[in-house]
């Protein structure tokens, strides 16, 4: 009974880890867009006339 309750949290464990790199990679990914995005508007915002 023991090995399979420690199959499993090593299974969850493991599941985590790698929920949790995905996540910091999503992040990661959507502040360098986010960087470029503004940089664009800031760099063209002398053509936006109101």
């Amino acid at each position: 009974m023991g090995e399979k309750m420690y199959k499993s949290l090593t299974g969850a464990g493991t599941a985590s880890l790698v929920g949790g790199i995905i996540m910091i990679a999503a992040g990661i990914t959507a502040g360098v867009l986010a960087i470029v995005s503004g940089a664009k508007i800031l760099s063209n915002r002398s053509n936006i006339t109101f």
